[in-house]
């Protein structure tokens, strides 16, 4: 089919959706669970607070970036044609706007919610006499002896406010004296709990948050003042590290020195009560150097994240979401205490979290102990505060065995907890690489050497998720055992590279960024567009977080203007759009925003009848195929094959958490509450296959898929 030459432009950045606008439209699409009136009260709760969680951690990285981009004069547009300003002055508009969206949802459809269902959120007006004087005494004992109320004059500058912390800012007069107006402000302390259940017996229950608990007792910080005003802020920092690795000599001590001044990085948000003093919030914005712009007036309490704490109280666990059950077990490793002797029956391929990751602990657990293991060799990008992961890397070694981990220190807002992975696992006598100069390694593989009666077997582990026995109970994730000679081959020549400069002359299986992999996706997209374009069967299926390689894109709209169809499963970001006539019409989006967090990297290639299927550790995008070490593998059993497309076909199916993009860009959920269409929740469709298969035994039922594509 012929077209135009403006259609066939895929450099117009019109084609484009830029990548922080989208990332916004991510957010939203969270932000509606927590407006969804078929979710459980207490789920958007949950969904409201990750929402304002998700948009701290965008200011501190993302909106930080920009900003550092327009102080440095970059010209260089983005993939939609937009300067750094101009990104910078949409984001800035959105979030306003987006701010706004979430406090509507706070007092307008939960607050009053709660209340119904026997919970209050208490200013000091709810309360009864006896109430406050037990707000009082709980001041006095516990608050007032952990604040340190902090004065601004000639002698005593503007404190250093940190990151993230909740403030309480007061105008003070003196009682006696000259009429100089001074300033002082208070830490609400993390220390101590946000939310203050206040005793009762009525049929409503009674918070109080620790804020207004401080603000309340106020006059106690300030004994021979008069207080003229006072208001809680919050200011968000750039806390983006920068780090010269080819000037540093130590690259731990350079992280460490790093992560101390991540609290005091510029200011670029300053949240305030909406109705707050106008003298003082201008000496707050001025000493902390915010434009008008970055500041927000909030109506309601600052920092939603605390919501999250309310999740947890006791008591509520009817309006909560059980559906979805916890972690199963995997059938194939029922009924044997060995898991390398399960391995050597076949290949195994695991849904997590619906099937359980204890597994994967135990895999290097047995490791740890086995005294035919000669040698473990792990990559670590995210690990859990407890992880028993660390500990039985650090038994191994302990028990004379080589181990070899590469911690990877600039996993962001994870390098303090890195570093003290990577301390203890040197002292146990791991040899402990600090990843590599310039590229974070993001790939997630293990190694287990051993030695059997028919020579030494090698076993693998690849994932798409982190070696976090926590994370792996919430995010969706797929991991792939196997004693495969060539992927035994290919672990070691990754582990060599990494921990030299070996460079392997090619690979039996594995596709690793940053020099291999990005040609390999490309090659594969091509691949589908000449079937499509020999008239064969086309198709490509891919699972990812984010899409925004401008490459990749191209060629998937080169793929879609041939005549493969293309549907994309993108849980986040994506810079490609959907049905524009003659460029991507047949290319599908959708998102799906569920109670867990999906984060598997799944592909499914057509190959004219051939099909084949890929996971790998990388989304699509330059810093994951370029600036990162990642790698793709193929799964090749046929019966996991059939498990992978029946992952893809169910989550291309969803018609409850699922959103899908339209031609302007702009995503739609698929299903409308109280329509009457058949409704399919993917992830609870996962969890309850998950529990039918942990109960099936015998050699037949090693996985059990419905069957819903039988070619493959």
């Amino acid at each position: 089919m012929a077209k135009d030459k403006k259609t066939m432009d895929f450099e117009n950045p019109e084609l484009y959706i830029n990548r922080e606008l989208s990332w916004l439209q991510f957010n939203e699409r969270v932000l509606s669970e927590a407006e969804d009136e078929t979710n459980p009260l207490f789920e958007r709760l949950k969904f409201l607070s990750i929402s304002a969680s998700n948009l701290d951690e965008f200011f501190m990285v993302r909106v930080a970036s920009l900003i550092d981009m327009i102080n440095a004069g970059y010209k260089k547009l983005d993939i939609a044609g937009m300067t750094a300003t101009e990104q910078l002055e949409a984001v800035l508009g959105t979030v306003h706007d987006f701010v706004d969206t979430q406090y509507r949802i706070y007092n307008e459809k939960l607050i009053p919610l709660l209340k119904e269902n026997g919970l209050l959120i208490c200013s000091d007006e709810d309360l009864t006499d006896k109430e406050k004087n037990y707000v009082d005494r709980y001041f006095d004992e516990y608050v007032y002896p952990v604040l340190t109320p902090m004065a601004v004059d000639s002698s005593r500058p503007f404190p250093l406010i940190r990151n993230k912390t909740l403030n309480i800012g007061s105008l003070l007069k003196k009682k006696e004296g000259k009429d100089d107006v001074d300033f002082a402000t208070v830490q609400v302390p993390d220390v101590l709990p946000r939310i203050l259940e206040i005793p009762g017996k009525g049929d409503v229950r009674k918070v109080m948050l620790l804020e207004k608990v401080i603000e309340r007792n106020i006059k106690k910080l300030y004994l021979n003042y008069d207080i003229i005003t006072s208001a809680a802020y919050r200011v968000g920092r750039n806390a983006d590290l920068s780090i010269d690795e080819d000037e540093a000599e130590d690259l731990l001590k350079e992280i460490e020195k790093q992560i101390k001044r991540r609290q005091w990085g510029q200011a670029i948000r300053l949240e305030v009560p909406a109705g707050i003093d106008k003298k003082l919030l201008k000496l707050i914005a001025k000493e902390l150097g915010v434009e008008a712009n970055e500041i927000y007036n909030i109506e309601g309490p600052l920092d939603l994240t605390y919501l999250m704490k309310m999740y947890k109280l006791d008591g509520f666990d009817h309006l909560k979401e059980h559906s979805y059950i916890d972690p199963q077990p995997v059938p194939e490793f029922e009924g044997s205490d060995n898991i390398f002797e399960v391995i050597r029956r076949g290949d195994i391929l695991m849904h997590h979290p619906y099937q359980t990751f204890e597994n994967v602990v135990r895999f290097v657990e047995q490791a740890a102990v086995d005294s035919d293991v000669l040698a473990i060799k792990q990559t670590l990008y995210r690990v859990s505060g407890n992880s028993p992961i660390i500990a039985a890397l650090a038994k191994a070694a302990d028990n004379g065995k080589q181990v070899t981990v590469l911690v990877e220190l600039k996993a962001r807002f994870d390098e303090e907890n890195n570093i003290v992975w990577a301390k203890m696992l040197e002292k146990a006598g791991c040899h402990v690489i600090y990843g590599l100069v310039g590229l974070k390694t993001h790939c997630k593989i293990t190694l287990v050497v051993r030695r059997e009666e028919d020579g030494i077997k090698r076993y693998v582990h690849l994932g798409t998720g982190n070696y976090n026995d926590s994370t792996a109970k919430q995010y969706t994730d797929v991991g792939l055992f196997t004693c495969a000679p060539a992927f035994g081959e290919d672990a070691t020549a990754v582990f060599n590279m990494l921990s030299g400069y070996s460079e392997p002359l090619g690979w039996n299986k594995l596709s690793l960024a940053p020099l291999w992999l990005k040609d390999r996706i490309l090659d594969l997209i091509k691949r589908e567009e000449q079937h499509a374009l020999a008239g064969e069967p086309a198709r490509i299926v891919a699972k990812m977080n984010a899409i925004c390689h401008k490459e990749v894109i191209a060629a998937l709209y080169r793929a879609s203007s041939a005549g493969v169809k293309v549907d994309l499963i993108v849980r986040g970001i994506c810079c490609l759009r959907a049905g524009v006539p003659g460029v991507s019409e047949n290319i599908t989006v959708r998102s799906i925003v569920g109670n867990f967090l999906e984060h598997s990297r799944m592909f499914y290639f057509e190959n004219g009848g051939s099909p084949e299927f890929y996971c790998s550790s990388a989304d699509w995008m330059p810093r994951n195929l370029e600036r990162r070490v990642e790698i793709l593998f193929p799964v090749e059993d046929d019966k996991l094959r059939k498990k992978m497309w029946h992952i893809l076909e169910t989550e291309l199916r969803d018609t409850e958490k699922a959103h899908v993009m339209n031609e302007k860009g702009i995503y739609v959920k698929m299903q409308t509450p109280g329509s009457d269409a058949e409704k399919i929740n993917s992830q609870k469709v996962f969890g309850d296959e998950a529990r039918v298969a942990s109960k099936k035994r015998g050699a037949d039922s090693r996985v059990f898929i419905p069957e819903t594509n039988p070619k493959i």
